[in-house]
């Protein structure tokens, strides 16, 4: 073809061309909104810079709620001069060096964007000093383009300044919320990287003014304690777990003290604050018969495991992580929690610990007596205090077989009070108890139903599962799907006590139901098996059911509301609840205990 007839044809592609290579500034703007959201994601990836650089200290400071700067000071490795400049390029990184280091993070950082991102929509400053040299380097960029590289004096480490964020966006700029909404993001930040390195030393200046001063080395509890104050920790129970190849640590809330919303969740996967849908399942599945509906605990739960295991490379902010083995963290976490919460959770919850010669408060050894007082509905008073001894007698003895997580019945300090006084009813309902502690009322309804569901649950783990026959089989057909997966899980659902065979295509007669959930009907059921073994898996989905069909036969048996009972009545079911595993809430959660301590009591009636 002739050299005229082919220009000829590329000068028309290119005059009708729709597609071109966008400009070095531009791409670098649109970078900047996938990674700088707002000052917060500015403050985030240059701590996370220092951290990479091995600093012990890290100092952060805003000015107008990190419009005007924001400011972060590190002592760590430092830069020589051409990594300075370096730095600010597209994909420049010293975290990895080949497409195979991405499956193996170790790093808080890696993608090699965030300074050529923050810097193309900044006024932006950089100032390093690498170890062992005499001098440092500062370096100016304006929207992107370096204005002044020259070398200064400086200790090791760097310090990178941000002022007028989006000053060259408008767009952006306009987009930023009020002066407090952007602080109370940025302090917020501050704190979820705080915990996430208690080995750091940090600071947060404001306006001027020191708002936090965290000392290194403090160590988890401390640094939560530093940040939400010294009482904050007492209505958690600590977390200690590992299991194939995972550790789960932390602290997780106990039932009773849960929020309205999932405002104080921190989840940490190998110390990088993240999200993953697996570890809200977790949380969901832990607190499964805990908590009522929407309400949600406060945790402070760190995942650690083999980081070629984990994918960071989901999000450009790197918010959302996901797992190789899901279904392991995901166990590994319900695990941990149950763990904790039906454990040391108990002394943990009642904010201060019961010694073996704990000695009855001098209230509690002589009763007041008044005259013509008039008697509980029930029954009269005063009776005699029970004891430990006789929370101890009352509880049935654990078989061989019985969950690690029981109680220690030896031990006082792991049991809800060590003495105990029921003072009377009210309301035809409500039991006002006085324990070493305080004032106690509890509902007997969800008490009862707590120590009815334990006690159903323990049969069902020690394989006492009771079936019933049904006198006239039950016939049910599924959708196509939710019938593939009872066909592949038949074996699990007789072991739950479900005798179910397949009737042809997608039909199945039942024939036997679990004792305890006799005289329901089997089509109301089945699809709610099928979902619980779709959401959970097969490991999960039994233990999932089983706990929500006892807790339903339970919520059946259990006293209702006036119900008349007898003082030997409650102060029976009293003594169970003190020896279950998880006293304070019924399976669906509503609180059994409502606690108010001789303190609290003390503050509202003004006596110090």
């Amino acid at each position: 073809m002739p050299k005229q007839s082919c220009a000829r044809i590329l000068g028309l592609m290119v005059a009708d061309s729709h597609i071109r290579v966008l400009p070095v500034h531009v791409a670098n703007k649109i970078a900047a909104g996938e990674v700088v959201e707002r000052p917060v994601s500015v403050a985030k990836e240059l701590i996370e810079n220092s951290i990479d650089a091995g600093a012990s200290q890290i100092d952060v400071e805003i000015s107008a709620g990190g419009k005007k700067l924001i400011s972060v000071r590190d002592n760590g490795s430092g830069m020589v001069r051409d990594d300075a400049i370096l730095s600010i390029e597209r994909q420049a990184t010293s975290k990895i060096r080949d497409v195979d280091d991405i499956e193996n993070i170790h790093t808080m950082g890696f993608r090699g964007e965030a300074l050529a991102a923050v810097a193309s929509v900044s006024r932006f400053r950089l100032a390093t000093c690498r170890i062992g040299e005499v001098v440092g380097t500062e370096l100016l960029v304006t929207g992107g383009k370096i204005q002044d590289v020259k070398d200064i004096g400086m200790p090791v480490g760097t310090t990178v300044e941000v002022r007028d964020l989006f000053f060259n966006v408008p767009a952006r700029k306009k987009f930023l919320r009020t002066y407090q909404t952007e602080l109370t993001h940025l302090r917020s930040g501050f704190i979820i990287q705080a915990l996430a390195h208690p080995d750091l030393g940090m600071s947060l200046t404001i306006d001027g003014q020191e708002t936090y001063r965290l000392i290194a080395d403090a160590g988890l509890k401390n640094r939560i304690s530093d940040l939400f104050g010294p009482n904050y920790l007492k209505n958690f129970a600590q977390v200690d777990y590992s299991g194939n190849g995972i550790r789960v640590s932390g602290y997780v809330s106990a039932p009773a003290f849960s929020r309205s919303d999932h405002n104080e969740q921190y989840l940490f996967v190998n110390s990088r604050p993240a999200s993953a849908p697996v570890l809200g399942f977790a949380l969901k599945e832990g607190y499964h018969t805990l908590l009522p509906a929407r309400r949600y605990p406060s945790v402070f739960l760190f995942v650690e495991m083999d980081p070629g295991l984990v994918d960071v490379n989901v999000h450009p902010t790197k918010k959302e992580v996901r797992f190789r083995n899901p279904t392991e963290v995901r166990d590994s976490a319900i695990a941990a929690i149950h763990k904790a919460l039906s454990g040391s959770a108990d002394q943990t919850v009642r904010g201060s610990q019961i010694s073996s010669d704990f000695t009855l408060p001098r209230a509690a050894e002589t009763q007041l007596r008044i005259e013509n007082l008039p008697a509980t509905r029930a029954f009269q008073y005063p009776r005699r205090p029970f004891t430990f001894s006789d929370v101890e007698q009352s509880r049935v003895v654990q078989t061989d077989n019985a969950p690690e997580a029981s109680r220690d019945l030896t031990n006082p300090d792991t049991v809800l009070w060590t003495w105990c006084r029921v003072v009377g009813q009210i309301g035809g309902l409500y039991v006002v108890l006085e324990t070493e502690e305080g004032l106690v009322l509890m509902d007997p309804h969800a008490a009862h139903e707590r120590v009815l569901f334990e006690k159903f649950m323990d049969d069902m783990t020690n394989g006492k599962v009771n079936v019933q026959g049904l006198l006239f089989p039950q016939t049910v057909e599924l959708p196509a799907k939710d019938a593939a997966c009872v066909r592949k899980h038949l074996e699990l659902l007789e072991t739950m006590g479900f005798g179910i065979s397949t009737f042809g295509g997608d039909s199945f007669v039942i024939d036997a139901l679990p004792a305890h959930f006799a005289g329901a009907s089997a089509k109301s059921f089945l699809p709610e098996i099928v979902q619980a073994l779709e959401e959970s898996g097969a490991r999960n989905a039994k233990g999932r059911w089983r706990e929500e069909s006892i807790a339903r036969a339970a919520c059946k048996a259990a006293v209702k509301a006036n119900d008349k009972l007898t003082l030997e009545e409650i102060e029976k079911l009293v003594a169970d609840l003190a020896a279950a595993k998880m006293p304070y809430t019924c399976p669906h959660g509503r609180p059994t205990l409502i606690i108010t301590s001789f303190r609290e009591l003390n503050r509202k009636f003004g006596r110090t």
